[in-house]
Parts: C-alpha cells; sequence; structure tokens
C-alpha cells in the first residue's frame, strides 16, 4: 500500500523549514551586522553542498541498497548543525554551522523523491498529489513566522526553525522503505542517457532557472521589507507564490495528458523572465508583485513537477536516484549558489532593479537552451 501520509507529512516538515528559513533568515542575518555580500555567501552554502552532497548520498544509497538510513542520519545531522546556530553570532561560527547542517539537510529530498516515485511505481503522475503537502507546510510556515515575527525580535526566528527540523527528523524515522524493483538489464548505462541532447538541454536549463531564483530567495524579503512592507505582508506574498504552486501539483496529471514536457518548461521560463523584471522594477506596485507571486505556480510548480517527470521518465528504476540527484545537484545545487552568490555581489553594487534584471536574463537563457537544444519527440516528451 501506499505509505501516502508519512511520505506527505515528511514533504510538509521539509518545506515547513523552507517556509521558516528561506523568507527570513537573511533579515536574522542582517541583524548581525553582515554585508550583503556576506549575507550571499552565507544563503549560497545551501545550494554549494547541493552540488556535491546528493550525489555522494545517492552512491551511497546505491551501495547498501536502501534511502531510508540516510535519510534518517540527514535529518539528525541537520538538527545538530542548526543547534550551533545557538551558541555563536560571528561569521566564522555562522558559516561552519550551516555548512554542517546543508550538508546533510541537502542529502534528503533527492532520495525521498526517489522513494515516493518507487512507492509509486507506475502512478508517477500522482507525485504532484504528495509533493503538494510540502507547498501547504511552507504556507503554514512563513504565514505562522511572518505574523510571529511582527511581535518578537527576530533572534526568534531560530527555535521556530529548529521545531521544523525536529518535525522532519520525526517523519525521517516513520519513512518506509520502498520495494526494489526488478532489476532492468536491458536498462541503459547512465552515461549513455547524460549524452542524450534532451537531457544535457534540460540539465542546463535547470541550472539557469535556479540561478533566476537566487536574488528572489536571498534578498526578496529584505527587498519588500526595505521598501516599506511588514513581515506579515511578506509572508502573504510568498504564500500567494506557493498557493498557486500547489494549484499546478493538483492539476499536474491532467496538465501532463494535455501539453508535454518541454512545453511546460518552455511556458515556465517564459513566466519567469517576465515575474523578475516585474519584481526588480515594480515594487512599489502591490497588484504587480501579487501578479509576480502567482507566476510562482509555473517558475517553480510547473517547472519542478516537469523536471522530476523527465527525469523519471529517462533514467527509469536502475538510475533514479542518481538522475534525480544530478538534477537537485546542477539546479538547486550549482545553479542556487550562482544565483546567491551572483545577486549577493550586484545588490549593492548595481542595484535591486538590475540584480532582478540579471536573473530575468538567467531565465531566457535557459528557455533559448531548451527551444534550441531539445527537440520535441515522444521519446524525449515522455509520450
Amino acid at each position: 500500500m501506499l505509505p501516502y501520509w508519512r511520505l506527505s507529512a515528511y514533504y510538509f516538515f521539509y518545506f515547513a523549514f523552507v517556509g521558516t528559513f528561506a523568507p527570513y533568515f537573511s533579515l536574522y542575518l542582517k541583524s548581525l551586522s553582515f554585508s550583503a555580500w556576506d549575507i550571499g555567501v552565507l544563503n549560497s552554502l545551501m545550494p554549494v553542498m547541493r552540488v556535491a552532497a546528493p550525489n555522494l548520498w545517492s552512491w551511497l544509497a546505491e551501495r547498501i541498497g536502501a534511502q531510508t538510513p540516510i535519510v534518517r542520519l540527514a535529518g539528525l545531522m541537520s538538527v545538530v548543525g542548526f543547534s550551533l546556530l545557538f551558541f555563536t553570532r560571528s561569521f566564522a561560527g555562522v558559516f561552519f554551522a550551516m555548512a554542517l547542517m546543508s550538508f546533510f539537510w541537502s542529502a534528503a529530498i533527492p532520495l525521498v523523491d526517489t522513494l515516493t516515485l518507487s512507492h509509486l511505481g507506475s502512478q508517477a503522475q500522482r507525485y504532484g498529489r504528495i509533493r503538494l503537502w510540502g507547498s501547504i507546510g511552507f504556507i503554514v510556515a512563513v504565514l505562522a513566522v511572518g505574523a510571529a515575527l511582527d511581535a518578537m525580535p527576530i533572534a526568534g526566528l531560530l527555535p521556530m526553525t529548529m521545531t521544523t527540523l525536529v518535525g522532519i527528523f520525526a517523519c525521517a524515522l516513520l519513512m518506509p522503505e520502498a520495494p526494489k524493483p526488478p532489476h532492468q538489464a536491458d536498462h541503459s548505462p547512465i552515461a549513455d542517457i547524460l549524452r542524450r541532447a534532451e537531457v544535457r538541454a534540460l540539465f542546463v536549463a535547470c541550472f539557469f532557472m535556479s540561478a533566476a531564483h537566487g536574488a528572489l530567495y536571498v534578498f526578496y524579503s529584505l527587498f519588500l521589507v526595505g521598501n516599506g512592507y511588514s513581515t506579515a505582508a511578506v509572508g502573504w506574498l510568498w504564500t500567494l507564490g506557493v498557493l498557486a504552486e500547489i494549484g499546478v501539483f493538483i492539476a499536474m496529471p491532467h496538465l501532463l495528458r494535455l501539453f508535454t514536457i518541454r512545453s511546460m518548461l518552455l511556458f515556465s521560463f517564459a513566466c519567469a523572465v517576465a515575474r523578475f523584471l516585474i519584481i526588480g522594477w515594480f515594487v512599489e506596485s502591490a497588484p504587480l508583485l501579487v501578479l509576480a507571486q502567482l507566476l510562482h505556480g509555473a517558475t517553480f510548480g510547473a517547472y519542478h513537477a516537469a523536471a522530476v517527470a523527465a527525469v523519471g521518465h529517462w533514467f527509469g528504476t536502475r538510475h533514479q536516484s542518481r538522475g534525480q540527484a544530478i538534477y537537485g545537484s546542477v539546479s538547486f545545487g550549482a545553479g542556487g549558489m550562482t544565483g546567491g552568490l551572483v545577486s549577493g555581489l550586484t545588490w549593492d553594487w548595481v542595484g535591486p532593479a538590475a540584480t532582478y534584471s540579471i536573473s530575468s536574463l538567467f531565465a531566457l537563457i535557459g528557455l533559448a537552451v531548451i527551444l534550441v537544444s531539445w527537440r520535441p519527440s515522444a521519446q524525449s516528451d515522455g509520450r
């Protein structure tokens, strides 16, 4: 039987952590008097660790033939790493604590995605229905924390974030191992899969999509607060984006029957080009910011679900964990690191509007890569 609620609970707490951490942790770092460059570097540690760590952990999972022991270890050590932040306010101390936490935290989600797809088997289109609980967790966290921080010092963020990490670890202890699929002797070697033009195009484009989101995840909340928005308003704007994401996840089985994966990705990248220009140049317009946040349903929801579906189709059961790890490393790892560092460098140098224009340019490059290098076909589009 599909362990729907145990998988959903893990996604809930995992992304509740993201909803607590991503929108507000830059505010905490600013309270420690760190510069924009320091904040960019510290926020880039998580994507830096996602470059190599997921591949290491997925290789280890394949060696031992199980994902859940590593998911549980990752949950425990994430708690240990984050707990160090309660005892340090120096750049070096925060750097070490975040590096330790990120190394283990980044191990989990590719393995959990692999477990989820393995449990789903031929019903992979139901992935979005489970993953949407992560979006719900994000909404609950971002609204609760935003309201709480209007009434308490920013240091209160630390215990609230720790609560979500403890929830992740508890859910990891309850997560069941997936049944092992029959060995597919005729499956292509992973090197042959990686040589395919559409596979390379997807991973390169994903790198640029995550780079485009770098300024959003590092500086969006600071940008809004600096322009007069309250932390509660910031929380509601983040929530709008995730509500749009939930709608896409619910509709994903239907969308995948109507459109090819390639066409969904092209639409997502086009929306990202527009979204970041709106954020950068029209921050004073609340209606346009609402529109920009609703586009998150395309720039993350449709994009991520389509990318996971493509990787699942191309890499099959034999190389599934490696494929998901490569996707996470190239996109959320290398791409997120690049976007965070570039935005940290340009934020004070050329300003927020130009920084978000660079984000839009990253998305445009990803769009061009898919358009030129991924030739549409039934095989490449998962049809």
